[in-house]
């Protein structure tokens, strides 16, 4: 019998019943949940606020920060690194201080937002740098820098320091117990920060600088330009049309083809040729012709690093250097030493570059030459431009590290050069006991070492690195590139800064031995066919110990831990170089680069 058609279906479960929507647990829950939700969402606002206030002004310190770094790069060509530095922190942090303490009067009185005028300031930099660096004869070297900064970057700074200021107002700030000190807070740490910005941004500038023409001084003075317009749009932005028009028209140190060939033309007036430039973490490298004294000179910012005479002596002879003492230098290979140690068994190790004079030389007698040069475009500038010889062991590195590294070794060398410069100043870290240590251990007994020193011999700076050497190496003897200009001339004009070469051997003696440093007569071979070799190979204006005994108030010898001391007389070396540096070659040369 069939079954019933409905019973083959499963009965369907009963529906559970629903709780009331209505009741006083589900309403208590609902008003929590809404205020939770409530208060997220009014903390997210707030920290998203908070956030946005902070990467504002976090981004306008980092701006001024990197112009600050820019700033002092630009001015370096004209006024030297060192001069240029001496009174830019005290500018930077009067700025600040003006900045931070006038924003509402500045928010109150300007007739546009103080953030729109951000872009137009640093539009215009370059150009009015372009205008005040051909007074910088007029300015000087000691104020010239801080006029210049006072009427560019510092008013940058302080419109920038401002706006931040102002940004910063909105920032909730816990008062906590003190109230001065909640007060005071934003200000500290954005100083702070506007330092840290300053020191990290520097490093970064200085590993790239050079590579395109973004990383060079007027590319990064566009690039700039170019992140303060986006921080602040405005139709303000129109103004800095004629500003960015100069700079690629007129402005001969942006490093573009049109440029290179508006300063060719200008420097052509007063017979100088621009054969090539390149920025470097030296300073700003350059290769400049005088077509009517027929030299040309490497140039390194306000300095020369050598240069050489366009004419040579002979069909075979070397290249003619103008500064006889690189030639003097080569005077390292005369001293007598015993065993006398033939030029194909001996082995050079050479601290500095410069043209190269000195190490193409060593090679040209048959030394097997190593060069230890930081700045890897004035090797190449060396190599393509005043044809140092290819066959040396080329060391591109920090001369510090590589000899202590070449001290462990064990490597040894008949003859070491060190042969450094910057700007009018001991590059301190090259001239300290533990570097000049260091060099001793890589020399061979018997070796001979050449070291090269410029600066004022009237500052304690050159009594206590001469006094440091000869603390090192027991036997030298000290000449000057020239002789000592008259007494009166010296007072005259407050410095004695020149060359001189020291020699020395680490075999031991005393300046009364009769087994004192001496030097062989040079012959024909020894002149390389080069006039400037017969006139200054053999040292002749020798400076008496005498005059770099140690006075009070010296510090001792220079010790890597103890060079802050000679910041105050590199600053003052580097001024009166700057000096002579305006003597040498035209004032229209230095301020066009």
């Amino acid at each position: 019998m069939a079954r019933p058609s409905g019973s083959s279906k499963a009965k369907s479960p009963k529906p559970t019943p629903k709780e009331p929507l209505l009741t006083q647990e589900n309403f208590e829950k609902e008003l929590k949940s809404l205020a939770l939700k409530a208060k997220e969402e009014t903390w997210g606002k707030w920290a998203a606020e908070q956030a946005w206030i902070l990467a504002q002004s976090g981004t306008l310190l980092t701006l001024a920060a990197v112009y600050s770094n820019v700033s002092l790069l630009t001015l370096s060509p004209v006024y030297g690194g060192i001069p240029s530095s001496i009174l830019h922190s005290k500018g930077v942090m009067t700025a600040c201080f003006l900045g931070w303490s006038s924003n509402l009067f500045l928010k109150r009185q300007l007739p546009v937002k103080p953030q729109q005028l951000l872009p137009l300031i640093a539009a215009y930099i370059p150009m009015v740098q372009f205008f005040l660096f051909k007074i910088s004869g007029s300015l000087g070297g000691v104020y010239g820098p801080i006029v210049t900064e006072a009427l560019t970057f510092l008013p940058l700074l302080l419109l920038s320091v401002s706006c931040t200021a102002t940004i910063l107002d909105d920032l909730e700030m816990s008062p906590g117990r003190v109230q001065w000190l909640a007060d005071a807070m934003p200000g500290i740490l954005s100083y702070s920060f506007l330092k840290g910005m300053e020191y990290v941004s520097m490093n970064s500038i200085s590993r790239s600088i050079g590579y395109s023409f973004i990383q060079t001084r007027l590319g990064l003075q566009i690039l700039l330009t170019g992140f303060y317009s986006l921080f602040a749009p405005s139709k303000l932005l129109l103004f800095t049309i004629p500003a960015l028009l100069h700079a690629a028209l007129f402005n001969v140190h942006v490093q573009l083809p049109y440029t290179t060939s508006v300063l060719n033309s200008t420097l052509a007036k007063q017979n100088w040729t621009l054969i090539d430039r390149q920025e470097s973490l030296t300073g700003y490298i350059s290769i400049i012709e005088s077509a009517e004294q027929r030299f040309r000179v490497m140039r390194c910012d306000h300095s020369l690093l050598g240069g050489e005479w366009l004419v040579k002596s002979s069909r075979n002879g070397m290249p003619e250097p103008i500064y006889g003492v690189f030639v003097m230098l080569e005077a390292v290979r005369l001293v007598e030493v015993e065993p006398p140690i033939p030029d194909s068994e001996a082995k050079a190790f050479v601290v500095g570059l410069g043209i190269g004079t000195t190490p193409a030389a060593l090679m040209a007698h048959g030394i097997q030459t190593t060069i230890v040069e930081i700045d890897p475009v004035v090797h190449d500038f060396a190599t393509k431009y005043f044809a140092l010889p290819k066959k040396h062991k080329k060391v591109i590195a920090n001369a510090v590290a590589y000899a202590a590294e070449v001290a462990r070794s064990g490597e040894k060398y008949d003859y070491v050069v060190h042969d450094v410069f910057t700007g009018g100043a001991e590059p301190v870290d090259l001239f300290t006991y533990e570097f000049l240590q260091d060099l001793n251990s890589i020399l061979k007994p018997g070796g001979v070492i050449a070291i090269n020193y410029a600066g004022d011999l009237l500052l304690p700076s050159a009594r206590i690195i001469v006094q440091t050497i000869l603390s090192i190496f027991p036997t030298c003897r000290i000449f000057r590139e020239s002789a000592q200009p008259p007494p009166d001339q010296i007072t005259s004009d407050g410095r004695d800064f020149i060359n001189m070469v020291i020699f020395c051997t680490n075999t031991p003696s005393s300046p009364s031995s009769e087994n004192k440093l001496t030097f062989r007569a040079p012959t024909a071979k020894d002149f390389l066919g080069s006039r400037a070799r017969q006139a200054f190979l053999l040292p002749v204006h020798e400076v008496d110990y005498s005059a770099f005994e140690v006075q009070e108030g010296d510090g001792g010898l220079l010790y890597r831990n103890a060079t802050e001391r000679f910041r105050g007389w590199q600053e003052k070396s580097a001024g009166g170089h700057w000096s002579v540096m305006r003597t040498v070659i035209p004032a229209g040369v230095w301020e066009n680069w």
